[in-house]
């Protein structure tokens, strides 16, 4: 019972590994002499890039109700005067030369300027939706309401959002817990407590939980890393810094053996209690991301991860006919 249990976290574990070993060797090409013979433009542009993650040209949409944008150059229009609005007595708003752009609307980084005389914001970027429709705005508040043109960029924004994650804690662990109490007092097979004979469903609950806190742990220790991620994202570890491989790399292998336990809990069981089954994994791994995510921020997720390893493993281990 027990070689088979740990052949099978063997085998998942050495997987792993082996795409770890081949995120870690990925060589993105050498630098030939002439990638340096740029005009001070160019590095001017290069430089932008490397601190703010996006240049001319890039692709947002806006996730904001609106977003205004003047036609005025930047250094044409003192501070005070930046989208002035003008509210009449009855309640009416007109803003000077300025431009209404609306939600989900696309829009694309025209120019960027540096005002330095500027108190507000000294970056001011024009944005356009076409060639009729463009204009200036700060960066700041343009950041705050628009998303990089991506959905997975846009997927990172919908789950990076604070309220939602406190949202979603307190609704998944009070749906969890009478799920789980109800699935017991019914006899119900449920992963980690009438588990079936199977090392996938713990397997899953393990990655995703590992996976919450290395998400977290970029947040802590390389969030800029994690931004840049964020305004040009992509599933191919291979392309990505050893960290961020990891992370997706262990997105990947969530999908997989979600695959892979979902084909075996319905060999081991019927139909109607491979739902059931099945809706109570979601909940733990919900549970999972939702504890280890917000516990991680805090430092407290590091030892939490390792309790559930040696709960969830004991678990297994003393499963009969596995």
């Amino acid at each position: 019972m027990h070689r088979s249990v740990l052949r099978g976290i063997l085998s998942q574990l050495f997987s792993f590994l082996f795409l770890l070993i081949l995120v870690s060797c990925y060589n993105r090409g050498p630098i030939t002499p002439d990638a340096w013979n740029l005009t001070e433009q160019q590095l001017d542009s290069i430089s932008f890039y490397t601190t703010h993650h996006y240049t001319q040209n890039y692709n947002f949409v806006v996730t904001g109700d609106s977003l205004v944008v003047v036609a005025q150059q930047p250094e044409d229009m003192s501070v005070p005067d930046v989208v002035s609005v003008e509210i009449t007595a009855i309640g009416e708003e007109k803003q000077k030369d300025s431009i209404t752009l609306h939600r989900h609307e696309h829009i694309v980084v025209a120019d960027i300027q540096t005002v330095p005389s500027d108190t507000i914001d000294s970056i001011w970027v024009k944005v356009a939706r076409d060639q009729l429709t463009f204009g200036w705005i700060h960066e700041k508040e343009l950041l705050d309401k628009v998303s990089p043109d991506d959905p997975i960029s846009q997927f990172i924004d919908y789950f990076s959002d604070v309220h939602l994650l406190v949202f979603m804690a307190f609704c998944v662990l009070i749906i969890a817990a009478y799920g789980v109490r109800l699935l017991l007092r019914k006899g119900a097979k449920i992963v980690h407590f009438n588990d079936i004979p199977s090392f996938y469903p713990t397997t899953l609950c393990l990655l995703v939980a590992s996976a919450a806190v290395l998400y977290s742990s970029i947040q802590l220790f390389g969030p800029e890393s994690w931004r840049h991620f964020y305004y040009h994202p992509s599933l191919n570890p291979f392309a990505l810094p050893l960290h961020l491989g990891l992370f997706v790399s262990s997105v990947w292998a969530i999908l997989i053996v979600a695959i892979a336990t979902v084909d075996d809990i319905t060999k081991h069981l019927p139909l109607a209690d491979s739902i059931l089954y099945l809706g109570g994994l979601m909940a733990i791994c919900a549970v999972c991301y939702v504890v280890f995510s917000i516990t991680t921020l805090y430092y407290i997720g590091y030892p939490l991860l390792l309790a559930y390893y040696y709960f969830a493993l004991k678990r297994l281990t003393n499963l009969p006919h596995l």
